[in-house]
């Protein structure tokens, strides 16, 4: 194994060093203008910002620091995080911020050359989403106990986010005035800012209903909160409470919690919609994804349910 760096050394025994301030500068004009062009989220922006730190403090300040690595010093970086167990979905990541980081240093003709030019992305396994049986759906659904304002609130937020086909920062980010239950309909602001309208369905409809008319008044008092879902002290929920509460419910439902996760309510609204026959081009409306080919993963879901439904049941599958 080759000697490691002074830095490698400090990365390795947990003893982070500080990001030299010309990089940390560097990262943070970086950051301003994806934002300024882009409108990304604060989710996204974070990530970008780890994945330059992380690097910043590999190189801590050597060779002209973040700014002046070659290519070399990427494959050596990429080498270390191999070593340490990085995956490579992580190190996919890494590559795209590092690309849209020197990109930007070349269109501003801070650099003549972009280090990340010929550099393949790992290859990712090919993972299909996890989705409920409709019938686990129904259980998990019915988990909370709505004769509480807390069980009332969570049975709303759940109904909503399958639904809807929600993400949880859209769930938890909800603002009261995005509800239209006159219209019964939705108002998200989905990844980059951008807004679509999401049908509620009359289940979803219902529990919101009770929610707004009942439990939220009892957790607001007479405070005026902008956030449609709120805990008792008045503040929204954030995306790690309600990953516990999803499982949480999943566990008394009898669901293993390993198999669940709140983004596995997104995944079974795609999946269920397609298995009875939805558009794609609808389902990618409702989803809010930029590309198609972002929402055609879900159609190996149901092909994958077609499979399975064929072997179980053909006489001579």
């Amino acid at each position: 194994m080759p000697a490691r760096t002074p830095a490698e050394r400090r990365l390795q025994a947990n003893a982070l060093p500080p990001v030299p301030e010309p990089d940390r500068q560097a990262i943070e004009a970086f950051i301003d203008t994806i934002w300024a062009e882009n409108g990304l989220a604060q989710q996204s922006l974070d990530g970008y910002r780890r994945d330059l730190e992380g690097f910043a403090r590999w190189r801590n300040g050597a060779d002209g620091g973040l700014a002046g690595a070659d290519r070399s010093a990427l494959f050596d970086y990429f080498a270390w995080r191999t070593r340490q167990g990085y995956s490579s979905r992580s190190n996919a990541r890494l590559l795209s911020s590092l690309r849209a980081f020197f990109a930007l240093l070349l269109r501003r003709d801070q650099r003549r050359d972009d280090p990340t030019a010929l550099m393949d992305p790992p290859k990712l396994p090919r993972s299909l989403p996890k989705a409920l049986a409709e019938s686990e759906i129904d259980a998990l659904l019915a988990a909370p106990d709505a004769e509480s304002p807390l069980g009332l609130r969570d049975r709303a937020m759940l109904e909503l986010m399958y639904a809807a086909g929600l993400r949880v920062s859209e769930l938890v980010e909800l603002p009261s005035n995005a509800v239209n239950l006159r219209q019964g309909v939705l108002r998200v602001t989905g990844k980059g800012s951008k807004e679509r309208l999401v049908p509620l369905g009359e289940e979803a409809q219902h529990w919101l209903e009770t929610y707004l008319a009942g439990a939220r008044p009892a957790l607001a008092g007479k405070r005026s909160l902008p956030a449609l879902f709120i805990e008792a002290s008045g503040r929204p929920l954030s995306r790690q409470k309600f990953w516990g509460l999803v499982k949480r419910y999943a566990a008394g439902a009898g669901i293993d919690p390993v198999r669940i996760s709140p983004h596995g309510l997104r995944h079974s609204f795609a999946t269920h919609l397609l298995n009875r026959g939805a558009d794609l081009r609808a389902l990618q409306l409702l989803l809010g994804h930029s590309s198609l080919s972002t929402t055609q993963i879900y159609t190996l879901v149901a092909r994958e349910h077609l499979k399975q439904l064929h072997g179980k049941h053909h006489p001579r599958a």
